[in-house]
């Protein structure tokens, strides 16, 4: 059997930068044919995206894949929802969090595993302030100027 291309790493880089994370997880995407496909050409963005429970079950809004070029009139709807897969004891876990604390599960990156299968890496995170973004723009100015200095 070929080796499938595992070369697909689609990150929200927005997400680093609006929001602190306090714990991962991986999880698996429910995907129809046309989407698979379409993520291996890359065709995905994750900026306005996030996860909320619905059911007890956890979906993820606004993940734009684009339809795929060569598929006919059984092509997929862009920003459907779709059902995230995690352990039972995962999804009580976040459950509990968002509901007591007022959290919010962002996604993170979108990637193919090993063995050929879509996963999503998601974070339960805290939004951050105004002045938070000020101090990680200095922190992250002074480590390149030391940066500099040292070659």
């Amino acid at each position: 059997m070929p080796k499938l291309s595992n070369k697909i790493n689609i990150e929200n880089r927005r997400a680093k930068f609006d929001y602190q994370f306090l714990e991962n997880f991986t999880a698996g995407l429910v995907l129809k044919g046309t989407e698979i496909k379409s993520l291996r050409e890359g065709k995905a963005n994750l900026s306005d995206s996030y996860c909320y429970f619905k059911n007890n079950e956890l979906y993820i809004k606004n993940l734009n894949i684009s339809e795929y070029s060569e598929a006919s009139f059984y092509n997929h709807e862009p920003l459907r929802e779709r059902k995230l897969l995690l352990n039972r004891i995962e999804l009580n876990k976040l459950l509990k969090k968002v509901k007591d604390l007022g959290l919010t599960i962002i996604p993170i990156r979108l990637f193919i595993n090993d063995k050929g299968f879509a996963k999503l890496d998601i974070a339960l995170s805290k939004g951050k302030r105004e002045f938070d973004k000020r101090d990680d723009i200095k922190k992250r100015d002074i480590e390149r100027e030391v940066g500099r200095k040292l070659k």
